[in-house]
């Protein structure tokens, strides 16, 4: 089986030529295994063409592969004769900087040869992502100075994944919501480069999530690519959307010990916005419930202590009171309505809304979501264009603050606070 080498487009006179390959084979058994170990076997050149050979990777994700328990790789080298024959060597001098075996480096290709030109031509626009590769150095061979070959597993730019890429039970191709701007892929794809395509150093780090460091500007990986099954190790997921994080983007953590959750923010805002929405639509203002107690009190004390004419009944010349129970033709008035105005909307807890079920008196109470309404997806957003929600996370519990951008309702607060609860165990986040 033959690895996929990378293709350099370029033309002649911008090429490192390299004459060897990589193919992969299959796990030798173990009759084959015990002849390597003699080490008194006699090599000659047809066995050294033929040399199977294990590479051991270095790289360890913390999540795993549905094929294979590691991503280490048995390979032939060919011509293998000429790489056996040639020096081993612990590291390489490259216009003054020197590269160690097990270091990272950034590797020349088309784009960058283009981009080198744009910039000659006061012109740019390219990411690097597309300009350079990054791979690990596996090991360094020379024949002399002129010809210096590294073999290499190359890092991954996430939009790099191939079509047909294995994410978990998806099957997927490029960059994913969860990739981190600096977040690059590890892999067992294997080559062997002409080091003079090596354009300096680099820094990659591995990101283990459950550590809880904080990504620094240097690259980083935490997934890997076994490019023999085009797999993906899988990552932690999390939130009540069960996908992973990206490290670019803000995660909120639930303040119950029972629960301790982290959570996207994104789907956080998603879950008070959809609240707001379903609370007030495209036309209703909001109003808090100290605002709307103050406004029913104002409108009972104006109203005339006799009916108007439009309410005016027959006078009756007496009644019988009784001190026990109230007949049943007397109506008594109640002090307050019932419900209140439809344009007068208290401002509640958490609502049912989705599978979020509703903040009891007593605490928070699982449930499930409202009756007679459809589950709505993350993708279904109405509140877009009428409301907004900025996350305060200083001077007291976390809470919402909600901005009114509709223009065309008047009356009401435009800017409102409303409190942050988890999406797992409904509990107010502090």
């Amino acid at each position: 089986m033959s690895n996929r080498k990378r293709s350099r487009s370029v033309g002649e006179e911008n090429r490192a030529e390299c004459p060897f390959t990589i193919s992969y084979a299959n796990s030798p058994s173990r009759a084959e295994q015990e002849r390597h170990k003699n080490k008194k076997r006699k090599r000659d050149g047809q066995d050294d063409d033929k040399r199977v050979q294990i590479q051991i990777s270095p790289f360890s994700p913390t999540g795993s592969f549905k094929t294979h328990d590691t991503m280490d790789l048995y390979y032939t080298v060919e011509p293998g004769k000429r790489w056996q024959d040639m020096t081993r060597y612990n590291s390489f001098v490259l216009n003054g900087i020197k590269y160690y075996s097990e270091g990272f480096v950034f590797v020349a290709n088309e784009s960058t040869v283009e981009h080198q030109k744009l910039q000659n031509d006061g012109k740019g626009g390219f990411k690097r992502s597309n300009d350079e590769w990054v791979a690990r150095i596996l090991e360094i061979r020379a024949s002399d100075e002129h010809h210096v070959y590294a073999r290499v597993y190359w890092m991954y730019w996430p939009d790099e994944l191939p079509p047909g890429t294995i994410d978990g039970k998806k099957t997927v191709q490029g960059r994913q919501p969860y990739h981190g701007a600096n977040e690059l892929i590890a892999s067992n794809h294997m080559d062997i480069i002409n080091v003079v395509s090596v354009t300096q150093p680099a820094t990659v780090n591995q990101w283990i999530e459950s550590d809880d460091e904080e990504i620094q500007d240097a690259l980083y990986w935490r997934q890997a690519y076994d490019c023999r099954n085009s797999q993906l190790s899988s990552v932690d997921i999390m939130c009540k959307c069960q996908t992973p994080a990206n490290p670019d983007r803000t995660l909120i953590g639930c303040t119950s010990s029972e629960c301790g959750q982290w959570m996207h923010r994104e789907c956080l805002a998603h879950e008070v916005l959809m609240q707001v929405y379903d609370r007030l639509g495209a036309d209703k203002p909001h109003r808090t419930e100290g605002a709307v107690v103050k406004e029913e009190k104002t409108e009972e004390a104006m109203r005339p202590l006799s009916p108007t004419d439009a309410e005016e009944k027959e006078t009756q010349p007496t009644i019988d009171v009784h001190s026990g129970e109230t007949q049943d033709n007397v109506h008594v008035k109640k002090a307050i309505r019932e419900t209140p105005r439809e344009t007068e909307t208290p401002t509640p807890g958490p609502t049912p809304s989705r599978s979020i079920a509703a903040a009891s008196a007593k605490g928070p109470v699982k449930g499930s979501a409202k009756k007679g309404r459809k589950k709505k997806s993350a993708d279904h957003k109405p509140y877009l264009g009428l409301f907004e929600a900025n996350l305060k996370m200083q001077d007291g519990p976390t809470a919402w603050e909600i901005r009114d951008l509709r223009e065309n309702v008047t009356g009401g607060e435009k800017t409102w606070t409303e409190k942050a609860y988890c999406l797992i165990c409904n509990a107010a986040i502090e």
